[in-house]
């Protein structure tokens, strides 16, 4: 998947549910930072967040630890732990905090995912697909404070040493995230995004025993195949002609560059949508339409169309007597 556009650039089975291992903590931090935004939140351990089986960051009941060292040790380390103390503390139960993944999930669109708990331990309840999956990733990098964590290779935190499990990161030239995942059940399960001349890709593969091999082929042919192309810019405008004021015209146009990965080969076009003529006074910076852009008759870009210039509306005022005999 392009981040930037959303478009899908090669799938196979991608609506197919499958359990997920710790991909699904990419959810669990999006909505940490959603719901406790304050990084530096001291939160302190609890007995039933401890112990927890798989993989571990190691908490300790009654150690203290910001938000930000628990994200660490969930995206690093892929602690189940921190994954217990960041729901726990961000919602009174875990269980609030696993329905808050569940309806964040829905306002993405991730249509055929549910959520049983944060930590991605197996549960007939919990599973998503890959396309979901990079719905998710999508909504996790747009948050610069987790895409800096997931692109962290490694780290000293609270008294830890913690090393990112994500091996791209040091395989893969330009890899910015994201997760991997393992159970017995899961089989290994990962999410990445590599960054090529401004463009940005994410990869997922669900039950993929050869991943970080497929993750790096399924790059190469992105990159190669679809590369980001210019559909639009400030350089595309429009004159509307304006009435009640002595401005004749208006123009609206694109307020900043928009791109869209292309094959070789394919086109997109253009329909413009902007009224015939628009009444005075016309503000600039207002919403005037949109610029539609469709590849294969297909709808894929919707560009805000804005007015670039002004008119004032310059009518004479009206005398009480005009007022009145208008009523």
């Amino acid at each position: 998947m392009d981040r930037e556009s959303g478009r899908v650039l090669y799938t196979q089975n991608a609506d197919q549910p499958r359990p997920i291992a710790s991909i699904t903590k990419l959810m669990t931090a999006l909505v940490a930072v959603e719901l406790c935004p304050d990084l530096s939140r001291e939160v302190t351990v609890r007995r039933e967040w401890t112990g927890i089986e798989g993989s571990s960051m190691y908490l300790k009941p009654e150690e203290q630890l910001t938000m930000e060292a628990l994200l660490y040790g969930l995206l690093l380390s892929s602690g189940n732990d921190a994954a217990l103390a960041i729901a726990g503390s961000c919602c009174q139960t875990v269980e609030e905090f696993v329905a808050r993944m569940n309806e964040t999930a829905a306002r993405l669109g991730m249509e055929h995912t549910h959520f049983a708990n944060p930590n991605g331990l197996d549960d007939p309840e919990h599973y998503s697909t890959a396309y979901d999956m990079a719905l998710l990733a999508r909504a996790v990098l747009e948050r610069e404070e987790l895409r800096r964590i997931v692109g962290t290779k490694t780290l000293n935190v609270a008294g830890r040493y913690l090393a990112n499990h994500n091996k791209l990161l040091w395989r893969y030239e330009g890899c910015t995230g994201l997760k991997t995942g393992y159970t017995d059940e899961a089989g290994r399960t990962l999410v990445s995004s590599a960054m090529r001349d401004g463009q940005e890709l994410i990869a997922v593969t669900l039950n993929d025993p050869n991943d970080w091999t497929d993750h790096a082929a399924l790059f190469d042919y992105g990159f190669a195949r679809y590369p980001r192309r210019l559909a639009a810019g400030p350089q595309e405008s429009w004159s509307l002609p304006v009435t009640n004021s002595l401005c004749p015209m208006v123009t609206a146009g694109v307020t900043e560059e928009v791109y869209y990965p292309l094959a070789e080969g394919e086109e997109l076009t253009a329909r413009v949508q902007l009224p015939q003529q628009v009444e005075a006074p016309v503000t600039a910076g207002r919403l005037a339409g949109e610029l539609v852009l469709s590849l294969e008759q297909e709808p894929v870009l919707r560009i805000p169309l804005v007015y670039q210039t002004a008119a004032a509306d310059d009518r004479a005022p009206q005398s009480w007597l005009q007022r009145f005999l208008s009523k």
